[in-house]
């Protein structure tokens, strides 16, 4: 069997080299803007549609496992990959390869942000950038969803599932209440799902809370950055404990992280000062690669290089074993005739999710004419034409540029 085909049933032979996998999730943790919903949609365009590694149904399976641990999804998502590809080895690089990217140009950033009291203006690369996300997520969510919606109960449960979330509804809760009434419903008219592909199970996106979003347009410095770390000096045990138990507990979206990142920085331990919290914040959502890479940033400020190293250890080490502990289980998870009609249920629903992270993501990014012919222009190269993401995102960014100083 050669090395780029499925095998049946859309798992993979583990004989992928180290090297190929470290190329592409280093690429990925370069070009991947816009949060894990886009990090989903260029891994699946990299690892189903272009380099036929896996399966779009196992695909699908995986990136569900990811939403039954805590932890950085899309992160997660790649060291499952990478598990598929090459074994642990494969999972470990594939998982370092991905964050390595986001925590060096988080580090950069932190290093600015300390010594010069500022950050570089990054709004003009931006203004391409984020409809050009947009346009990529479509892309996936096109794809994924002609997989998951497999007839008309499908549909009703995911149109169910879109309202809700965008109705205000947490997104766990929208996916476990889905996967659970479609399971119930799908089961009472004699649903078997060992007749159809493999399912979706939940994705869970971390939407960027206002002040974050708000603090990436051109953030810049608070008044003293370095003041709360140069007035403390942190243990850095205590340091990465803290973003271990973060790392070890972390559901949900970012609205979550930031109440963990606020209780315990700013009011428990005051490590940080609140204006500084909302730049950290902002660095991990303009910056590529996960979120969390914003632990990088706090680190920095609260000890330096050290502080740095520690936080980013702690954040991100539970998730390598929690993968490594449910990847050899993922196989099993359909044996049960209620729990596979659970997962083709939550499968729409978490299609459904991206749906309502795509319009809300439109809705703040397309408020221009030139935001919607960029994206127009991305969805077309994306669907049509199979552009891959990582041109859309260096091509949205320079469009940007362009145009930012005319329009704004």
């Amino acid at each position: 069997m050669r090395d780029d085909t499925p095998v049946p049933g859309g798992s993979h032979a583990s004989h992928g080299s180290l090297g190929e996998l470290a190329r592409l999730f280093l690429k990925l943790g370069v070009i991947a803007f816009g949060g894990p919903a886009a990090h989903i949609a260029m891994l699946e365009d990299e690892v189903v549609t272009r380099r036929g590694w896996l399966g779009r149904q196992h695909f699908l399976d995986l990136v569900g496992a990811t939403n039954l641990i805590p932890g950085p999804n899309s992160t997660e998502m790649t060291m499952h990959v990478g598990y598929e590809r090459a074994g642990r080895k494969g999972l470990f690089t594939a998982g370092a390869c991905f964050i390595l990217p986001a925590v060096l140009i988080t580090g950069v950033f932190a290093w600015l942000y300390v010594t010069y009291g500022g950050l570089p203006e990054v709004e003009p690369f931006l203004y391409g950038i984020k409809p050009a996300v947009v346009a990529v997520i479509l892309g996936a969510v096109w794809k994924l969803g002609r997989t998951a919606v497999k007839g008309w109960r499908f549909a009703i449960l995911g149109l169910g599932v879109a309202g809700a979330v965008l109705a205000g509804l947490n997104e766990v809760w929208a996916l476990l209440a889905g996967g659970v009434i479609g399971a119930l419903w799908l089961r009472a008219v004699g649903y078997d799902s060992s007749r159809t592909a493999g399912a979706l199970l939940p994705i869970l996106f971390l939407r960027p809370s206002a002040a974050a979003g708000a603090g990436a347009v051109g953030v810049a410095a608070c008044g003293a950055p370095g003041a709360a770390g140069a007035a403390l000096t942190v243990s850095l045990w205590k340091l990465f404990f803290f973003f271990l138990k973060v790392g070890s507990i972390l559901y949900g979206s970012g609205y979550v992280l930031v109440a963990f990142l606020e209780g315990g920085l700013v009011q428990d331990y005051g490590w940080l000062t609140q204006p500084q919290l909302l730049d950290a914040i902002a660095i991990g959502q303009f910056t590529p690669g996960p979120v969390l890479s914003t632990s990088t940033f706090i680190g920095y400020v609260v000890e330096g290089v050290p502080g740095a190293a520690v936080a980013t250890l702690g954040i991100f080490l539970p998730s390598f074993f929690f993968v490594l502990i449910l990847s050899p289980l993922i196989p099993r998870l359909r044996e049960s005739v209620w729990l596979s009609a659970f997962l083709d249920a939550v499968n729409v629903a978490a299609v459904a999710l991206m749906v309502a992270v795509t319009i809300e993501l439109g809705i703040g990014t397309l408020v221009s004419w030139p935001a919607w012919v960029i994206a127009a222009l991305a969805a077309l190269l994306a669907l049509a034409y199979r552009v891959n993401a990582a041109w859309l995102v260096a091509g949205g960014a320079v469009v940007g540029w362009l145009l930012y100083g005319w329009v704004g």
